[in-house]
């Protein structure tokens, strides 16, 4: 408006009204009144409009939508965004125009939600960033507040790192991208990381480029598995395996670093795409086998712990990253065979000689039962021929027993060396295995490291007893108390036990003898050599018979005989009693006379 126009007097300007203290000029009241009202908003309930904020607390906002009087709006629909200030200008829905108190209230969160599914779509079709409010965790991830829709943020979209602690992100406002919208069952899918992942996939291609076999960069602890430990190298990850983070054994990565520990690490490799870094940690450091003591040598003697445990033996270690095995062979001088967990287990610290060292190679053995003297150097002093000893049961084979005089210490007590009287068909029907038996010495094998050990000879041999007792023809009282394919055993007194065969266990009646019968036995072969005593209970009643028979034969025979002698022609009168006792009385009387 130009000076001229500002001056120019108004035409219709009533200066009488002016002068008596009216200046509403010639309109009334009531005009002014319409006009006014003209000029305000037209508003209709359940309304969404636009206003300005026009006063704020930390309660409530004030609204202006150019109506006649302002909204108020809690501030608690408004958390999903903490920069909310005066002057911003967001959507309310009018839930009515006046209250009784004549107060205008308005709803953001209504106001939100009517327009919330088309702008949750919209986000999603421009590919467009938007803001939410982290309400809470739930399963999986947490529950975002995006334009008053709970939507869905898995936990691994929060960060492009794994989130160890979940709580600190709940009641924060962040950016997120729409990744996904299920329109069937209105479900919302919201990504964080999907901002970040561009802005590091261009930090990531810069740090690739750069890498060499060999460089050593800084890096942090990532993420830490039972395999290894993931490093981040300021937008890329690498891997360093188990066996790489110390020279030494390492059981679980989680003993040597720590999460967000920060270290150098060297680059070992990568694949021709550079997306797999392989990292080393123990290679930044000098190997322990070269800052091994020059010294040690064959046959010193070492401590070290027990890192490792298999069957054939245990690896020690004996300084980080040197360790040495220890064959079973080496724990003990006994030639029984054992496993490596009965003399040691992991964790246990021990001494041990040196039996081979290869630096070169670096390889170690080593050996426990150096410790002691061999036993079998005396052995002829120790347990000389004769000697009677107490043994431990080791084992059993088919012909006889193993047993241990004492470690290293090794005999066999063949079965037959067991009893003098019992026939023994396996060792375990005699002992068992961990039991003690006395034993005496019968040979010494030291080539070969092992004696021949017996049992039956700590008593007298009763078989030299048994030869008067058990003669051939006797005949002795006996239980049968086994019946086998060929036979039946027959307990007989004394504790010892014989044999007869199915033809001479058939009863005078004819029928065969049966288990637990007690009946007579004729003893028809003897050997002690073998031990064997050989029955008939048939032979009996047999020979009875047959020497029956005999005589009869013989009777028959002398009668035919008899029959068969020629007669003399001269009669030949026998000598009766009376002759014989009339030519006493005459001898008797020749010799008074004389």
């Amino acid at each position: 408006m130009t000076e001229e126009l500002k001056n120019s007097p108004i035409e219709d300007f009533d200066w009488d009204a002016y002068e008596n203290g009216e200046t509403r000029g010639a309109k009334t009241r009531e005009e002014l009144t319409k006009t006014y009202d003209e000029s305000l908003n037209t508003v209709k309930d359940k309304d969404v409009i636009e206003g300005t904020i026009i006063a704020l607390n930390k309660r409530e906002a004030v609204v202006n939508i150019g109506y006649k009087s302002d909204g108020i709006i809690p501030v608690n629909e408004f958390r999903y965004n903490p920069d909310i200030k005066v002057g911003d200008v967001v959507e309310v829905f009018i839930e009515t125009q006046e209250d009784k108190k004549g107060q205008l209230i308005l709803s953001h969160r209504k106001a939100r939600a009517a327009r919330s599914w088309d702008r949750v779509n919209e986000a999603l079709e421009n590919d467009e960033i938007i803001k939410g409010y982290i309400k809470c965790r739930t399963k999986g991830g947490m529950i975002v507040d995006v334009f008053g829709i709970e939507a869905f943020l898995p936990g691994s979209q929060i960060d492009v790192r794994p989130i160890r602690d979940y709580d600190i992100f709940v009641g924060k406002t962040m950016e997120f991208k729409v990744v996904k919208i299920n329109q069937e069952f209105k479900n919302v899918v919201v990504s964080h990381k999907a901002l970040i992942e561009a802005e590091l996939e261009q930090q990531k291609r810069d740090i690739i480029a750069k890498l060499e076999k060999g460089q050593v960069l800084e890096g942090t602890v990532k993420n830490i598995t039972s395999y290894g430990v993931f490093i981040d190298l300021g937008g890329v990850d690498g891997l360093i395996h188990i066996t790489d983070l110390s020279w030494g054994r390492v059981n679980h990565p989680e003993e040597v670093v720590q999460l967000d520990q920060k270290l150098n690490v060297v680059i070992l490799d990568f694949d021709d795409e550079k997306k797999r870094i392989a990292l080393g940690l123990k290679q930044l450091m000098p190997h322990p086998w070269d800052a091994l003591d020059p010294n040690l040598k064959v046959g010193d003697k070492v401590k070290g712990r027990v890192v490792v445990m298999a069957d054939y033996g245990a690896f020690i270690e004996i300084a980080p990253g040197v360790e040495g095995l220890i064959h079973v062979s080496e724990m003990s001088w006994s030639q029984h065979l054992r496993s490596a967990q009965d003399f040691m287990k992991v964790g246990d610290e021990i001494e041990a000689v040196i039996l081979n060292l290869d630096r070169e190679d670096r390889k170690m053995s080593l050996g426990i039962k150096q410790l002691k003297n061999d036993p079998w150097e005396n052995i002829e002093t120790k347990y000389p021929i004769g000697s009677k000893h107490t043994a431990k049961v080791r084992n059993f084979t088919n012909f006889g027993v193993f047993v241990e005089i004492e470690e290293g210490v090794e005999g066999l007590i063949h079965i037959s060396d067991l009893s003098w009287t019992k026939k023994i068909k396996h060792p375990s029907e005699f002992t068992q295995i961990g039991a003690n038996i006395d034993v005496q010495v019968l040979e010494i094998d030291k080539e070969n490291r092992r004696l021949s050990l017996g049992h039956k000879q700590l008593e007298e041999n009763p078989w030299d007893v048994f030869e008067t007792v058990f003669t051939v023809g006797s005949i002795h009282e006996g239980t049968i108390v086994e019946m086998v394919e060929k036979g039946a055993v027959i307990a007989l007194p004394y504790g010892v036990e014989g044999f007869a065969t199915p033809k001479h266990l058939v009863k005078e009646d004819g029928t065969p003898a049966k288990i637990d019968e007690k009946l007579n036995f004729k003893v028809i072969e003897f050997n002690k050599d073998s031990k064997r005593i050989i029955l008939s209970h048939s032979r009996i009643f047999e020979d009875e018979a047959k020497a029956e028979r005999n005589e009869n034969r013989k009777a028959k025979r002398a009668a035919k005989r008899a029959e068969e002698t020629p007669m003399l022609s001269t009669p030949i009168e026998k000598t009766t009693l009376g002759d014989l006792e009339a030519l006493a009385e005459l001898k008797e009387k020749l010799s008074g006379k004389k």
